[in-house]
């Protein structure tokens, strides 16, 4: 099993808390530091304010040497296909070729409207989702000196030189997430190297994994060609007074979150709790770290837990 770092920047971070996490979790062999790709917090002030993931991600980039970064997930909403290629092959290139990207509908109808991003129905947001993962892996795939051209119902591209790419080949691996029955695997089918579950509980993940493997059955892919991971909360103690303390921080409830994460508790406790993960198919764990000040968490995950799973 693998363990990644998940941070949402939108809840209150400067450049400088993400750099520290991404190193930190670099120096304690974690294998990825990602972020969520958002301009609103959902609860608090959200001070110092926003940031973007692909500025931010460039930059960790440059500090960084051997920690893999991605998104979860980029909104499809936030910008247009053809220059969020240029974006992530660039950081690909900064950063030796590390980058994940993780792509999505969008969701968050408050930020699009504190913005004044577009916020179209459910059905346009996945429709413009999949012309943008056509045309993204279309232009990165495209042979250098040949041009790309696509008309679709939302973008059209004509003659575009399909530049730069990225330093993977054939693309940086995409993930894809979600819990949409018909859509969602197909997409993952498709495009994705990993699909992603956030948050939810392992009744939904034993049905949505099994409907990607069935997809991806479908699609004639290897289904070794695809990987499992799920995104949970974290909140780890050396004790239960160490864990409520922290889970305090954050605003939540021990119980509550006891109850549908399988990363909160003392390190014997998450072990325990991953087991039937496991079994159930997750390959790779992104940790939900909410504190981002917080580090000395890092340090006794990847000493007290991570050895035991990996």
């Amino acid at each position: 099993m693998e363990f990644r770092i998940f941070v949402e920047p939108q809840q209150g971070a400067t450049y400088a808390d993400q750099l520290a996490v991404a190193q930190t979790a670099e120096q304690l062999g974690f294998d990825a530091f990602f972020r969520s790709d958002h301009y609103l917090a959902m609860s608090g002030d959200g001070l110092p304010g926003p940031t973007d993931s692909w500025v931010a991600l460039g930059g960790i980039a440059r500090e960084t040497s051997r920690i893999r970064l991605g998104t979860l997930v980029t909104s499809a909403t936030f910008r247009h296909p053809g220059p969020l290629a240029v974006a992530v092959a660039q950081v690909d290139e900064m950063s030796g070729g590390r980058v994940e990207f993780g792509l999505g509908s969008g969701w968050f109808e408050d930020e699009h409207r504190a913005y004044g991003i577009p916020f179209p129905s459910v059905r346009e947001r996945f429709d413009r989702l999949s012309e943008q993962l056509a045309i993204i892996t279309g232009l990165w795939t495209t042979p250098a000196g040949e041009t790309f051209d696509y008309s679709g119902e939302h973008y059209t591209l004509a003659g575009s030189p399909a530049l730069p790419k990225p330093v993977q080949t054939p693309h940086p691996p995409i993930v894809i997430g979600g819990t949409g029955a018909k859509r969602t695997p197909a997409l993952a089918a498709a495009y994705a190297a990993e699909f992603n579950l956030p948050f939810v509980s392992m009744d939904v993940a034993q049905k949505q994994f099994q409907r990607v493997a069935d997809a991806v059955d479908s699609a004639g892919r290897d289904p070794q060609s695809i990987v499992y991971s799920c995104a949970f909360v974290l909140c780890a103690g050396k004790n239960d007074a160490e864990v409520a303390r922290r889970a305090s921080v954050i605003g939540r409830e021990v119980d509550e979150m006891r109850s549908n994460s399988p990363l909160v508790g003392t390190p014997t406790e998450i072990v325990d709790k991953l087991g039937p993960w496991t079994e159930l198919g997750a390959q790779r764990i992104y940790a939900q770290m909410l504190d981002m000040s917080d580090l000395s968490q890092l340090e006794l995950f990847a000493h007290e837990v991570i050895p035991q799973l990996r």
